[in-house]
């Protein structure tokens, strides 16, 4: 016999914990698919303080802050050097959220999911979804559990919030990887890693160097979160291992290396590949992608959790259009798709040019005129929906941005012809 309900989700993940729990709030049944068994690995450990609104609205704050590092702020550094210049979010054109946190994901995740279950939301773990019928009047799924039982699921909707597996994308060739930004990562959690001190010993820090950038995030018990991201080529060209990659880049970034001197590796040294991707598709009759299942950039600024779970609200809210109203459903799948884009944009246009030698001195060498670093930090802080009117602010930071790229530009290209003049004074 099927299981129904009114909204299947795919995913256990925020994305998928949090648009689940809403739908049940809204007087929806909803069955939530997960193909692990939580808690379980997983990258992204660093939110921002516009997730607390959402984890207020789900009932949580109280159990994050016992799992959660209080994070006020992030920290920026060049390669040489150990100063760095640190973007509190106490100093946002709207700061009613002066914090957020750093956590494990394993944990958050669980208590996201284990919060869903206890709201009414019917989760089944270590199942796997095997089979999909985007139908015309309802959706028909087949999953599987570790009895290798086949159970059939029907649903009036569907909800992708399957994270990187993409499920949606993947069956109906959405995916596509994104050509404006390649990347790759390694990472690892480490103990005895050099925190900052005082009230700054929650932040994040970001260290760039030749070829990417360096992320630690603090958490709990000592220990610490420490990522390299780069262009794929760089670590194609390592003589060695991903580990032997990971502590030659890490000795060649000063303050990482100051930081690193005394830490130890706790597990192992995990590597992803190039994992920037967007869907040609957010909605279907049927069915919408939330979160990462829809496309996913980098991990700088620690934008993917946030998008997941903003994400997730504006889904919750758009599924209930779409379900009550079904002839304004086309209305709403626009209205969530142009929402979802509009936070993806902001935080895209730094993600796309974080490496360039421009931006990186505009944020080392930030200005408060035109209260140009206070719209920064409510970037940084995920104030990018329209709630604060910061775009005036960030029009005139991306002009003087081409500015200091023409200025780079022509001191390359003037270096460039005193070598080459060097070279035939000699010869």
């Amino acid at each position: 016999m099927a299981l129904s309900c009114d909204v299947l989700v795919i995913g256990g993940g925020p994305a998928g914990s949090t648009v689940s729990t809403l739908l049940v709030e809204r007087g929806f049944s909803v069955v939530l698919v997960e193909k692990d068994r939580h808690p379980r690995f997983h990258i992204g450990e660093s939110l921002l303080p516009r997730n607390l609104p959402i984890l207020r609205r789900l009932g949580v704050e109280d159990r994050l802050r016992q799992i959660g590092v209080t994070k006020r702020g992030a920290d920026f550094s060049g390669d040489h050097g150990d100063n760095h210049v640190v973007y509190d979010f106490s100093e946002a054109m709207a700061p009613d959220e002066p914090s957020a946190f750093q956590v494990r994901r394993a944990e958050f995740d669980e208590m996201l999911l284990q919060n869903a279950s206890e709201r009414g939301v019917h989760v089944l773990q270590e199942t796997k979804l095997t089979d999909l019928d985007l139908g015309k009047d309802r959706v028909r799924a087949s999953a599987m559990g570790t009895d290798a039982v086949v159970q059939a699921i029907e649903a009036c909707f569907i909800v992708d919030a399957s994270g990187r597996e993409t499920f949606i994308s993947q069956r109906l060739d959405f995916k596509r990887r994104n050509e404006r930004h390649k990347s790759a990562a390694v990472f690892g959690h480490f103990s005895g890693v050099v925190r900052r001190d005082g009230e700054e010993g929650g932040n994040i820090s970001i260290y760039w160097f030749d070829h990417g950038w360096f992320w630690m995030i603090p958490l709990q018990d000592g220990c610490t979160s420490v990522g390299m991201v780069s262009d794929p080529g760089y670590l194609k060209q390592r003589d060695g291992d991903l580990e032997q990659l990971f502590w030659q880049t890490a000795r060649n970034t000063q303050g990482v290396a100051t930081r690193l001197a005394q830490a130890e590796l706790l597990g192992e040294i995990r590597g992803t590949g190039n994992f920037s991707y967007q869907s040609t598709q957010m909605t279907g009759d049927r069915f919408l992608l939330v979160g990462d299942a829809y496309a996913f950039i980098d991990p700088v600024f620690s934008s993917g959790v946030y998008l997941a779970m903003q994400g997730a609200e504006y889904a919750a809210e758009a599924v209930e259009g779409i379900l009550t109203q079904p002839r304004a459903a086309l209305r709403h799948r626009r209205r969530y798709e142009r929402r979802v884009k509009k936070g993806l944009r902001a935080f895209s246009w730094f993600i796309y040019r974080f490496t360039d030698p421009a931006l990186r001195y505009l944020f080392l060498n930030p200005t408060k005129r035109f209260r140009l670093r206070q719209a920064v930090i409510s970037v940084l802080s995920g104030d990018v929906y329209g709630r604060t009117r910061i775009w005036p602010q960030l029009l005139l930071f991306r002009m003087i941005y081409l500015v200091t790229s023409l200025v780079f530009w022509r001191e390359q290209k003037d270096h460039r012809a005193r070598l080459q003049k060097s070279e035939q004074m000699v010869n």
